[in-house]
């Protein structure tokens, strides 16, 4: 049986990390609706997005292509929940835990493009 992108865990975490930062953003300001939540969430959910879009194409190329978009929407979203840190929207003991779980989905990633480069 092939693997689907639901078996990989790098969509697996980054699935996880879509729950998370859609649960801390809800207590963001009505002020910030059309702004950094919904940037934050749209760079969160892009990740798993190109993952899955990526691991469904036919063709590797393709498929290492999407996980670049997927760490490049990584990138995005851990510099907006920093933003949000600085900004008095997420306390520092809730940064630190997403930060581990962005970091944890970004050596996932990065193991996983690695991959594409070995023989």
């Amino acid at each position: 049986m092939s693997q689907t992108y639901r078996d990989l865990v790098v969509w697996q975490r980054s699935m996880d990390l879509v729950v998370e930062v859609y649960e801390l953003s809800r207590d963001f300001p009505r002020a910030e609706a059309f702004g950094l939540t919904a940037q934050l969430r749209s760079a969160v959910v892009s990740i798993p997005s190109n993952i899955s879009e990526g691991q469904g194409r036919l063709h590797r190329g393709d498929f290492r292509h999407h996980l670049s978009i997927a760490r490049g929407s990584l990138a995005e979203a851990e510099t907006q929940i920093q933003i949000a840190c600085r900004l008095g929207y997420v306390s520092q003991v809730t940064f630190d835990s997403v930060w581990e779980r962005f970091q944890e989905v970004g050596r996932l990633l990065n193991g996983l493009i690695r991959s594409f480069d070995e023989p």
